[in-house]
């Protein structure tokens, strides 16, 4: 069984920053790619960005590239999701999700992620 914990969610005013953290545990984590996706009330989620397997190749959605950057550390299991110059536009639930196969680079695509967390709330008020 995998878990997937996200932390580090809140509220914030526009301009403000927020790091979020998730957790992975229960298989090899290092060989599989991780991801965030976040769900504004009302609307369908969506992809904020994701990390490869070897933590050196990212890819974001053209709304957060340059704000948001997505790190991981091996040793410790986890994905950070730093975001930057935060909008209103950015609130919803933060999701972070791990690959469903090993070795691959960032997707974009929820349907390709095994395992998710239960999500974590971003708030930015303007």
């Amino acid at each position: 069984q995998v878990f997937m914990v996200e932390s580090g969610g809140g509220s914030v005013q526009a301009g403000g920053s927020l790091r979020l953290s998730c957790a992975a545990s229960g298989r090899t984590q290092s060989t599989y790619a991780m991801g965030w996706f976040r769900q504004a009330p009302g609307k369908e989620r969506e992809f904020v960005g994701a990390i490869d397997w070897s933590g050196r190749v990212t890819a974001y959605a053209d709304s957060v590239k340059g704000r948001f950057f997505i790190s991981r550390d091996h040793g410790k299991a986890t994905m950070l999701l730093q975001m930057n110059s935060l909008k209103p536009e950015d609130t919803g639930i933060y999701y972070c999700a791990q690959d469903r196969e090993t070795l691959r680079s960032p997707l974009a695509d929820g349907k390709q992620y095994a395992y998710w967390g239960q999500g974590t709330q971003v708030t930015v008020s303007s």
